[in-house]
């Protein structure tokens, strides 16, 4: 090989990507980064993801990331389970009962987009981050020795980029997996999620930042985030059959928002889309030197905030062991270990756990709900087990146990 013999290649400049790049070149790993999109429409992306759980934020410190985007967000130690039917708080978790176990006792509300605009100016300053905006990955031949990674520019032009391995950090969708033939295993649910956002103060009503609201009919989630301007998602699941301009018409919306919560006045409302949520994992996140991370090795339901985390937890795991093999400081079958402890912890803990919060919210049957509330009250009243709740749900139970797999 070339120079590039040591080099990285990482297809798609989200936060697993750029999370990727910036703690390998810490542990002096080069890398070259294709994203599609460039300079000029790059934070023109759809607003998701935005809750970061404190495992990430340790992540997010480590590589020098927390500093820039805290003032950039909010921090909530609260969260809250209601019932819909009065409203009625069952519970409030507080995440200061992890003061001793992080230094980050609380959830950054902050939106993806802010942090990979943040992301991608650190890597873009940094020597070791070779960024190519305006690059649309295609594909990629292998070989024992390297891989090399084939896009096209803007005008058309193809373009090569060569590489001791490949990581598709590309979304759901992924072109290394596909490529790769990797199952992609799992199912979809057939009702879509509709995301309302507006310009509204719920705290008045009770609410703490983030508030997850069981219902059989039209279960709710309830998330607040700094803006500019300062909103609130609400998300409703939705008929399969109903037709999506309808859903997202302003009459609809606002017939939503009124059920949700009744006004004397009209819901400003800033946005709304309607997405498909689906519950997958990658057959193997390894194959050769192709490697999978984020959205391109396992999805899942939003609720709970696990999707960005788990794959920013899939970097940082990943950058570990693609620097001790490239130092020659470990075998490569370490990248194996990647895959069990990585592709282990996508299936039993944010597979699981992302099944069991849709869930605890639609669930229909009354005698189950009622069970489940109480359970949910006993847990947040005993500071023992609220404290193991909340190490499961930060996502710092999942990386202790995935360190624990050889």
């Amino acid at each position: 090989m070339s120079s590039n013999s040591n080099r990285v290649v990482i297809v798609g400049a989200g936060p697993v990507g750029l999370c990727l790049a910036l703690r390998l070149a810490q542990l002096g790993v080069a890398t070259t980064v294709l994203e599609s999109l460039g300079q000029d429409n790059f934070l023109d992306q759809v607003p998701r993801a935005g809750t970061n759980h404190p495992a990430t934020l340790e992540m997010y410190d480590q590589i020098g990331l927390y500093e820039k985007i805290e003032g950039r967000g909010f921090r909530a130690p609260l969260f809250h389970y209601w019932d819909r039917g009065g409203p009625t708080m069952i519970a409030e978790f507080d995440h200061s009962l992890l003061v001793n176990d992080t230094k980050f006792p609380f959830v950054l509300q902050c939106e993806r987009i802010k942090i990979i605009e943040v992301a991608l100016e650190m890597a873009q300053a940094e020597p070791l981050c070779d960024v190519h905006l305006g690059t649309t990955f295609t594909g990629f031949s292998q070989t024992a020795d390297g891989i090399v990674a084939t896009a096209e520019l803007a005008d058309g032009e193809i373009v090569t980029f060569e590489g001791a391995y490949i990581v598709s950090c590309e979304g759901a969708r992924s072109i290394v997996r596909k490529q790769l033939d990797i199952e992609f295993e799992g199912f979809t649910y057939p009702d879509r999620t509709l995301n309302i956002e507006v310009a509204y103060d719920f705290k008045q009503h009770g609410y703490a930042d983030r508030n997850y609201i069981s219902d059989p009919t039209e279960w709710s989630n309830l998330f607040r985030w700094a803006g500019p301007p300062e909103r609130w998602r609400v998300h409703f699941p939705t008929d399969p059959d109903e037709d999506p301009d309808f859903i997202t018409s302003p009459a609809e919306l606002h017939r939503r928002m009124q059920g949700f919560m009744p006004s004397s006045t009209p819901y400003d409302i800033l946005g709304s889309n309607l997405y498909t949520v689906h519950q997958r994992v990658a057959q193997s996140f390894r194959k050769g030197r192709a490697l999978l991370a984020g959205d391109s090795a396992h999805v899942n339901s939003p609720i709970g905030g696990m999707g960005l985390n788990s794959g920013v937890h899939d970097a940082f795991n990943l950058a570990e062991k693609l620097s001790a093999v490239l130092h020659g400081q470990a075998d490569e079958s370490l990248l194996d270990r990647y895959d069990r402890q990585r592709r282990t912890i996508a299936v039993k803990h944010t597979q699981a756990q992302t099944i069991r919060n849709k869930k605890l919210l639609a669930e229909k049957d009354p005698e189950t709900r009622r069970k489940n509330q109480d359970e949910l009250r006993r847990t947040a009243e005993d500071p023992a087990l609220a404290r193991q709740f909340l190490l499961r749900t930060s996502l710092l139970t999942s990386l202790r146990d995935a360190a624990e797999i050889a």
